[in-house]
């Protein structure tokens, strides 16, 4: 599954701009009042200004072989969050390795290696080793009605999990992370869960918003 675009909403416009152009030196494709719109590899991402979100939790591919080398290169940069008191989150069902920190707006945002990718690179780790925007939380109590509704977009596969607590749906490629937030909260940081607006572009094309998936009439 494949994430071309997608677009989350912001109270830090300029803070955020600055964030990611500036600290993680990624792309500015455009920019004008009220938004902006930056490369994450083969995605794009794109802020636009609100006065009032809810965090998202969100992550981007990097290259396979190059985790220890991303987590140097983002530990200069900005603040590490730890999972469960280490820096890097062994997924070993997932054949995958990830870290997480916090944007402007507390989004947590997910820098995941898979090592079952074909991206390797001997190259010390830059923005070029940023992949794509490959995963977005979902957040709903009714996260089998979710799953029921992206299925009938187009047939999904549940990755992981099931309809009680968590599931991941999609490819090792694209992933909606959808989440049930009476009985789980984020990871790594443990902090409450809540359905954060979005956008998205790609093989499934649809709004999430107040917690509904919105989708555009034909």
């Amino acid at each position: 599954m494949k994430i071309n675009e997608l677009t989350l909403f912001t109270t830090n416009l300029e803070a955020q701009q600055e964030f990611y152009t500036q600290v993680l030196e990624m792309p500015l494709v455009a920019a004008s009042a009220g938004t902006f719109t930056i490369k994450v590899g083969a995605s794009s991402l794109t802020f636009v200004k609100s006065e009032r979100i809810y965090p998202a939790h969100f992550a981007i591919a990097i290259s396979p072989n190059k985790i220890q080398q991303a987590l140097e290169w983002t530990q200069q940069r900005t603040e590490i969050l730890l999972c469960e008191g280490e820096t890097v989150a062994d997924f070993s069902n997932w054949n995958a390795e990830a870290l997480y920190f916090y944007d402007i707006d507390g989004n947590i945002v997910e820098f995941i290696s898979r090592k079952d990718t074909n991206n390797v690179s001997t190259d010390p780790f830059s923005t070029t080793d940023i992949l794509s925007v490959c995963e977005i939380g979902i957040v709903s109590t009714h996260i089998e009605t979710i799953y029921n509704q992206l299925n009938a977009m187009r047939p999904i596969a549940i990755y992981d999990g099931g309809f009680e607590r968590f599931c991941a749906v999609g490819t090792s490629e694209g992933l909606f992370i959808l989440v049930n937030n009476i009985k789980k909260k984020w990871f790594p940081t443990q902090e409450e869960a809540h359905p954060a607006d979005f956008y998205i572009k790609g093989d499934y094309n649809f709004a999430f918003l107040n917690g509904t998936i919105v989708t555009e009439k034909a």
